[in-house]
């Protein structure tokens, strides 16, 4: 089994190094917004989608051309891979995984990646790392890397260097370790709960920060706008930012790495994060009810990080050998464990189940984990739906992989 990892250090670049970066990142960025200029300006004029090749043929040219000859100051593998990010954004809109593709900002997710494994050099015993045009830079050396180097992406984050090593290694096929199911229902009051009962209390890193980053926030909006003090206090703003992301995280590996090795069968559900957090404002002429109420919730929900809760789990479940299934979410709240009755008056409350047809009680997020679980169990046995027997016929929309061994705790309250 071929496994692809990523390992991420912390750079610790000299001046001359950083600086270059900087303008390697800003040379990627301006790669990438004129091209997609030109694809829009392309497109205006009724002509086809340019692809990679020729999008190439228009950067060579910028290169050579007498407007931006800093371009040659930079990598060219670098700025090559910003066309090709470029057209995979550009592809996952088309197939509708993505909004449109939008201009870059600077300061606002600074990278740039080396494709070319024959010209990095990884130097783990002296904790040190061979980029093209930027020399040995010294990282923070945490952990083994561990296959073949494939490709670097150096990011910048909240005013530090990164790097993010990708590898290729062969493993054994693994096997499960865990041999229970578990269906998983994910909330706000509750982060995740079980269908055997246990649940884990949300992290909710946005909240606990956001008077302090309102604060701080309003602090930056009086300073003159680049002025050293505004710059000072968006390094504050920044800072907050980046340990709310960092904590988040952190809970949600420490979450997903205890379920993955606990349990051999996931269960969860299938949600449109994106769609589920839309803004309700609407337009002038039909404007949005309850915005306030909605924009909260919205703001509850990205605070939990689900969408990244599904992707952990995807590669963590694999790698331990054994099965996510993202099963339709329709009724999971709604519908009678004991005997199947479907109503808007089984939910009593946001917190109680109380059927209204057989009698049987239970925590409402209890008993939508259990028919996650359940209607997994059916989507396995024989591609049934999750409603009353109805046959999907359709393959779990998760794959299986196996790896690891071992366990690591966190709290379940």
């Amino acid at each position: 089994m071929i496994r692809l990892q990523a390992f991420k250090f912390e750079l610790t670049p000299n001046g001359e190094q950083a600086h270059d970066m900087r303008r390697f990142s800003g040379a990627c960025r301006f790669v990438y917004n004129k091209a997609l200029a030109m694809q829009k300006d392309n497109h205006e004029a009724g002509n086809k989608f340019i692809g990679y090749t020729g999008m190439c043929k228009a950067l060579t040219g910028w290169r050579n051309g007498e407007a931006t000859p800093w371009l040659k100051d930079a990598p060219c593998h670098p700025l090559q891979q910003a066309l090709k990010d470029l057209e995979r954004a550009y592809k996952n809109f088309f197939e509708k995984r993505a909004d449109f593709p939008s201009f870059k900002r600077k300061g606002s997710g600074d990278s740039f990646r080396y494709p070319d494994a024959k010209q990095i050099k990884l130097d783990q015993r002296n904790d040190r790392i061979f980029l093209p045009k930027l020399g040995w830079l010294r990282y923070r050396n945490s952990r083994d890397v561990l296959g073949k180097v494939r490709n670097v992406t150096v990011s910048q984050s909240g005013g530090k260097w990164f790097a993010s090593i990708q590898t290729q290694r062969e493993v054994e096929q693994p096997l499960p370790t865990a041999t229970t199911a578990i269906g998983i229902d994910v909330g706000i009051a509750r982060f995740a709960t079980m269908s055997d009962g246990d649940f884990i209390a949300p992290q909710n890193s946005f909240k606990k920060h956001r008077q302090r980053l309102a604060r701080y926030q309003r602090t930056m909006g009086r300073k003159v706008k680049f002025s050293s003090n505004w710059k000072k206090a968006k390094v504050r703003v920044q800072k907050i930012h980046t340990g709310i992301a960092n904590a988040r995280k952190d809970f949600l590996h420490k979450t997903t790495t205890t379920i993955s090795k606990n349990h051999a069968l996931v269960c969860i559900e299938d949600l449109q994060v994106r769609n589920m957090s839309r803004s309700s404002k609407g337009t002038i002429e039909q404007p949005g009810k309850k915005v306030g109420r909605k924009s909260g919730l919205n703001r509850a929900i990205l605070d939990q990080g689900w969408g990244e809760l599904r992707r952990q789990l995807g590669y963590k479940v694999a790698w331990n050998g054994g099965m996510l299934l993202a099963v339709p979410p329709h009724h999971t709240s709604q519908t009678c464990p004991a005997c199947g009755h479907v109503a808007k008056d089984n939910r009593q409350t946001q917190a109680q189940f109380l059927c209204a047809d057989c009698g049987y009680e239970n925590h409402a997020d209890v008993l939508g984990a259990i028919n996650i679980l359940a209607r997994g169990h059916r989507v396995l046995a024989c591609g049934e739906s999750a409603q009353s027997g109805r046959s999907m016929k359709q393959e779990p929309t998760e794959a299986t992989r196996r790896s690891s061994r071992g366990a690591v705790g966190i709290p379940v309250l």
